[in-house]
Formats: structure tokens, sequence, C-alpha cells
């Protein structure tokens, strides 16, 4: 019996430092934003890789959910007659809570797994103690604009992955659900409100700020040789994806709560 309250213990025990280094983490570089240099071709690279190369997948996660969230709100409403309701709910739906968890998720198995992956080999073959060698502070160089890009791109691609899986229900109620299109598009436009999008759009940094953070942090945390990069980008993803869950949570429970 003690020995299994001693595992427990020190289970709770190295969960709470993990969460106090991860914090600190966190802490220093937010820091960093308002410290010289700023390297801002690293910015603008990471944008691209973060944001640009990731609207294929979101844009193409985002389309078949709507197309089939519009298929399930129907065939839900018709036993109630009321399947007037479905271009108002994928609408909500989208852009509250499918458009930015999937779009977070999205990016999370994209770019959490991609920066880890990174910055883990380059631990390995010693390029993060040559950057210190050369008196270029490491957190600066590699973790913040990492962590900035992503938190300004992952937004831009919620709005675009909200538009086009508003769309992609608006396909699937035009072609197979045999809604009027005006009626569909007007309805979907006077039942959305502005803090819908806009908690949509908080999501979406918080959880891209999130994403990037795991990436770096893993990363960093890497073990020597290739298991130990292996093991950090597994640790980032599902560090990461869990944390979006969570946060969507908190988040829906701050901005929708009664």
């Amino acid at each position: 019996m003690i020995g299994v309250l001693a595992r427990l213990g020190a289970a709770v025990l190295g969960s709470l430092a993990n969460i106090g280094r991860i914090a600190i983490f966190a802490g220093e570089t937010v820091s960093h934003l308002a410290r010289p240099p700023f390297y801002t071709r690293e910015f603008l690279q990471a944008l691209v890789q973060i944001g640009w190369l990731s609207l294929p997948v979101v844009g193409l996660t985002a389309l078949f959910t709507g197309g089939a969230l519009a298929l399930q709100i129907y065939a839900g409403g018709a036993r109630f007659n009321a399947e007037a309701v479905v271009p108002s709910i994928v609408a909500i739906g989208m852009v509250r809570e499918l458009g930015p968890v999937l779009g977070g998720l999205m990016v999370a198995a994209r770019v959490a797994s991609s920066i880890a992956a990174e910055i883990g080999t380059m631990k390995v073959t010693e390029q993060i103690d040559a950057l210190v060698t050369l008196s270029t502070n490491p957190m600066k160089y590699l973790t913040l604009p990492r962590v900035l890009a992503a938190t300004l791109a992952v937004p831009v691609l919620v709005a675009v992955g909200d538009s086009i899986g508003i769309l992609g229900g608006w396909i699937v109620g035009v072609t197979r659900l045999d809604f009027n299109s005006a009626t569909y598009l007007r309805n979907t436009v006077d039942f959305l409100e502005t803090w819908d999008v806009a908690s949509g759009l908080v999501k979406g940094a918080v959880f891209g700020f999130l994403v990037a953070l795991m990436g770096c942090y893993h990363g960093m945390q890497s073990g020597r040789g290739a298991q130990g990069v292996g093991r950090a980008t597994k640790s980032a993803v599902v560090a990461a994806s869990v944390l979006i869950l969570a946060a969507n949570y908190i988040l829906t429970e701050l901005f929708f709560s009664a």
C-alpha cells in the first residue's frame, strides 16, 4: 500500500514539476517580446510554414466537417420538423467550436510535430550549443518567432476554415437537402453575431500559442539520438492536442456561461 501511494505521489509531483517548467518556459518566451534583437526573417519563415502551408489541410477539414454537420443536423431536426435550423446551427457550430478546435488540432498535428522535430534535431546535433557560443539566445532566435507566428496565423486559418466550413454546409444544403440558396445564406447571416465569430478567433490565437509553445518546449527538452527526437515529437503533439481541448472548455465557459 505504501509503495502504491509513493508511486502515485511521485507521479503527481512529476506532473506538477512539468507544469511549472512549462509555465516558466512560456513566461521566458513572452518576456523576450519586449527585448531586442528581433529576428524578422525567422518570424516570416515561421509565418509561411505555420500559416500558408497549413491552409490546405485546415480548408479540407473544414469543408468536409461543414458538409457532414449539415447532414447530421438535418437528420436530427427532421425528427422534430425543425429542418430549417440547419443553416444557423451549422454556422454557429463552425465559428464557435468546430472551426477553432479542428483547425487547432490540424495545426497541432502538422506544426507541433515539425517544430519539435526541428528543434530536437538541432539539439542532438549541437546546433543550439553553437547558437549560444555565437551569443545568440536560442529562446529569442528559435522559440519566440515560432510562437508569435502561430499566435497570429492560427486565427486567420480559423477565419478561413469557418468560411469554408459554412460553404461546405451550403453546398450540401443546396445540392442534397433541397434548400433554397438565398434562404440558406440569409439564415446563416441573420443568426450569426459578431461575438460568435470573435470568440472563435480568440480561441484560435490561444490554440496557436499553445501549439507552438509545446513544439518548442518539447524540442528543447529532447533527449539524445533519434529515439529522443521521436519521443519529443510525440509528446509535443499529444500535449498540444490535450491543451487545446482543455483550453477550449475553459474559454467556452468564460465566453458563453450564463
